[in-house]
Formats: structure tokens, sequence, C-alpha cells
């Protein structure tokens, strides 16, 4: 049809020279136009209609129609793939229809969405869009009321182990170029019917749709923990990690993209204390153990402003002279409700709240304070954490506690962890050797169990080494354990250390450890922790019995 052509059945209904101006308007509008009589027939066309519609005329005619009869406006796709919306707009004796061309727009907006929904290193999806498919998902698979829910997908939590020390010791270039690697794998994996999305960080989550749960889940998720596992090569290195890997089942644990992830992700905690290449399945009591753990977490978070928090003090004993050398300050929580928490419970949650940083120094303050006002100038020993001693101000914290206490620095002990020198070496050590001018004594805990305990020792000249109990309450029968405590004695004579064996028990115990040549002991044999107000009492008890055990010798063996 011609541009701006009449019907000659259509008369004119103004000037000539009106209608050729309108005519002319309207044929320079970028936007296509058509008219249309009340009878819904085609009267006229603009010139950017007929370039758009050069085949589409009775389509449009019908489309058209059908948005009169609607009174809405219609989205419309042309031969070319072109899409276009159709509004119209009332005349005096028809309509006219205006088609927008949306195709640019429309495509800006996928290309948009596609983005907001995609991670930027991977190119899998991301947050976004593994919740939307997961309430699509959940949509689908709800059951109609009165019918058994079965499980018709998985959410497959995963997390790489060892990933940050590739960030933190090659860099964020070669940490980005892994996880594209990983994503490369994890696609090879999955099936047409699955969605993998990095969630951030190196935490992936796949959903699998469309096959028989949780046998799928379980191949798929032993398939991704040995292939996700294997060596990685990157620009000449070799990098090797290990995955664990929860999993949470579509509809049976969540009714909401919320529950499902949070379940999957309880299952992904409980793989990783499995150990590495290992996966679980969610089961209800793991969020019950969770809300536990919230509660206590809270519980905790408060516990030092209601001065729910004491101090105990275990005595270590000199074994050449048999008196106490000094006393290792234990921390205690007693809750209003709870009774006695104990340490192994709410000390690595406290750690994990980074809440180890103000408890461990109040425990440093008051440590200081009570020791400060015993009779006699002994030791008193504070277990410091990994991340206290990662502190910047740690050092000035040390100073102001030993001065506002009045304590002599050296006699204060830091217990240090393998751990605490792990997490920041350089740092750790700068931090000792501050601690060490202030005259303050420094002390490796728990020797034995870690990987490179000599190296530490040969970097710094610790006072003490505190030999792991696991070692001294070994069968008696276990010589490896006997040669290992003979070793470590041996090991600190030679570097001018103490040696002290942990958590000594029994007679026997205490033979095997004077035989290894152990400098010191601590455990129950010598003595329970002690409130600070019965340190005075034991002390006493003490001086009377070696002044008797004293009196009784012979003359000749006096001294």
């Amino acid at each position: 049809m011609p541009a701006l052509s009449r019907s000659d059945d259509y008369a004119e209904r103004s000037d000539r020279d009106d209608a050729e101006l309108a005519m002319s308007v309207l044929d320079n509008i970028p936007c296509a136009l058509a008219v249309f009589d009340r009878g819904s027939r085609l009267m006229m066309t603009n010139h950017a209609f007929d370039r758009s519609f050069p085949h589409n005329c009775e389509r449009i005619r019908l489309e058209a129609a059908a948005l009169l009869a609607s009174g809405e406006s219609r989205s419309f796709e042309a031969e070319d793939g072109r899409t276009y919306v159709l509004e119209r707009k009332p005349l005096p004796d028809g309509w006219l229809v205006v088609a927008q061309d949306t195709s640019e727009r429309m495509a800006e907006i996928a290309r948009a969405a596609k983005v907001a929904r995609t991670d930027p290193i991977t190119g899998l999806g991301n947050r976004l869009a593994m919740r939307e498919a997961l309430t699509a998902e959940l949509s689908s698979s709800t059951p109609a009321s009165g019918e058994q829910a079965s499980d018709t997908a998985a959410v497959i939590a995963i997390d790489l182990e060892r990933f940050k020390a590739v960030n933190e010791s090659l860099g964020h270039s070669f940490g980005d170029a892994l996880l594209s690697l990983l994503a490369e794998r994890l696609r090879s994996a999955l099936g047409e019917d699955d969605l993998a999305t990095r969630l951030g960080g190196d935490e992936f989550v796949v959903l699998q749709r469309k096959v028989a749960q949780p046998a799928s889940a379980h191949r798929l998720a032993k398939r991704l923990v040995d292939l996700l596992g294997r060596s990685y090569l990157i620009n000449g290195h070799l990098i090797d990690i290990d995955v664990s890997i929860g999993i949470a089942l579509l509809p049976t644990d969540g009714s909401s993209a919320n529950d499902v992830l949070k379940n999957a992700h309880l299952a992904l905690r409980r793989s990783r204390s499995m150990g590495s290449r290992s996966y679980c399945f969610f089961e209800p009591e793991m969020d019950r153990q969770m809300q536990a753990r919230r509660e206590l977490e809270t519980d905790l978070r408060r516990a030092l402003g209601l001065r729910q928090f004491s101090l105990v003090y275990q005595p270590q004993r000199d074994l050449a002279s048999g008196r106490t050398s000094g006393f290792e300050a234990l921390l205690r929580w007693n809750h209003p409700t709870r009774g006695s928490v104990s340490p192994a419970e709410f000390i690595p949650i406290a750690e994990e709240l980074r809440l180890i940083v103000p408890i461990g120094e109040w425990v440093l303050r008051t440590a200081c304070n009570e020791a400060a006002r015993w009779q006699e100038p002994l030791i008193v020993a504070v277990n410091v954490s990994a991340i206290q001693i990662g502190m910047p101000n740690f050092a000035e914290t040390l100073k102001q506690a030993i001065h506002s206490s009045g304590l002599p620095a050296n006699r204060l002990e830091l217990e240090i962890t393998e751990s605490a020198l792990i997490a920041d070496h350089p740092a750790a050590l700068e931090t000792l050797h501050l601690a060490r001018e202030m005259g303050v004594r420094v002390s490796m805990d728990d020797f034995g169990t870690g990987y490179s305990s000599l190296s530490y020792l040969r970097s710094f000249p610790f006072d003490k080494i505190k030999i792991d109990q696991s070692f001294v309450r070994a069968d008696p029968q276990d010589s490896n354990c006997t040669a290992i405590v003979s070793a470590i004695a041996a090991l600190g004579r030679s570097l001018g250390m103490m040696t002290l064996a942990e958590g000594v028990e029994s007679q026997e115990q205490w033979r095997r450890i004077m035989a290894s040549g152990c400098t010191a002991a601590q455990g129950f044999l010598v003595s329970y922790p002690l409130p600070p107000e019965s340190i005075g009492d034991f002390l006493a008890e003490e001086a009377k019995r070696n002044f008797n055990m004293q009196a009784d010798r012979p003359e000749g063996n006096a001294g």
C-alpha cells in the first residue's frame, strides 16, 4: 500500500492543502502509523509502517481489530523477528494505531537481565539466578492438598578447601583462573536441565532437576568430589584443592529458596566437619543443632557484659623441687540457666565470631590483676589465640595489662598454639619478640600435634614447651608415644627450654614423664583448677607438706 494512500471510497474531510500538509507530517514521523475506520478497515499508513510491515498488512489488520475489541496494547512480532507494541488512539471517525518498535529495548532488557543473573568470573549463574530457579522449582513441585511430597530436585552446595590460601599466596588473578577452570569442570558433569551457580567467593551451588532423587544427587556429589578435587595447572603452578558438599532435597527440605539454601549449607557444614572430599545430606537434626548454636551465640555475646566469666588456676609443678612453679589461667563460663558451659563448646564459637578478642583481653587483665595479689611470686600462664596475637594492638594491650596490675613482666607467660603462628607467621613472631622485650615469657602449647613445630622452635626462643596430653595419657604399652615424650624432653634440654607434660592424672604417667626427663607437670594428679581465693591455702598446704618431708629425711640425706 502506498504511503498515506487513500481508498477510493474515503471522503475528504478537509481542505486539500491541509490534507497534504497532514499527510506530509505523518509520512515523516519515524513511528509506524496506520488509520482504521470504525469498521476496522485499514484506511491509511505512513512510510515507517510500510517499511516495517511490507508483507504483514492483513496480520496487522487482524491484530488491530483484536486491539480495538480489547482496548489493550498488544505485542506483535514481524516476519523479520522484530517486536512491536501496538497501541490505539481514538480519531473522530476511527482509530490511529501506533506500532512502537521495542526490539532494541527488549534486547537490552534481556542482556541486562542476563548480566544481572551471571557471575562475571566464571560465567555461571549467580545468587539471583539460583533463587529464581529454586522458587520456580518449588512452585512446580508443591504437592496438592493431601498428596505425599516426592523429591523432584536437589540443591548441591559446594565449598572449596584451601582456596583462600591460593588467593593469598599466588594472588587474585590465580584465584580467578582457578574458579574459571573449576566452573568448566562443573559444567561438564551436569545434565542439560541442571543449573550451576557461583554465589560468591569459593561457594558454588548446583540445582539438579528432572532426575530421580536422592540417587541422582548421590551420584553427582560423588562425581564432583572426585572431579573438582583433581589438581589444576595454572601458569606452571600445580594447585591442589579439596571440596566438601552439602545436599538438600526439594521439596522435602524446605518450602522456600532461603530454607533450601540454608539447609544445604547446614549439610555442607557437617560435611566439612567430616573432613575434605566428603558429602552429606541434610537432616532435620542439623537445623535443631544450628538453632541451639545461635542461642548459644546470643548468650555468649552477652556473657562478658553480664560478668558471667571467671578464671580458675591449675598449678604447674616443678619435677625437680616438687614445688608449684606457676598456674595456668583457665576461663570458665557460668551461665544462669545453662550452668557451667564447657570451654570446648564456647571457645571455638568465640573465635569464629571474633568475640575471643574482647574475652581474651578480659582474661589477660584479670589474670594479671589476680596474680599480682598472690603471696608468692609465681608465674601465671595465659592462653592467647591466633586471632588475638594477630591484632595490631595486642602488644599495647599486653603492656597496659602489666602496667595497670603492677605484675612484674617476668611473672606473665603467654601460651601460644602452633595455629597462632601458622595464621600469620611473620606478624605473630614480631608480636612475640615485642613481648619478650617487655620481659614476658612465652611457651608453645600442645606441642607435637601440628605439622611445623620444629621450624617454629628454630625461629623463636620459647621459654617452655608444653607436651600435648594425648602423648602423656597414651597406653603405657605404646612405645611410640613414650619415645615422643622423651624426644621432646631431650629437644627442650638441648635448646635450653623447659618441658611441661600436660594432663598428668595417674602415678604411672608421673613416673613415665619423670623417666623421660620432663621438667614440669600439670594435671589432675597435681591439682584440679582452683578458684583464685583458694590459691593461698593451696600454697600454704604445699609449703607445710614440703617442710614435713624435709623434716622426715635422715640428717645425712638432707638437701
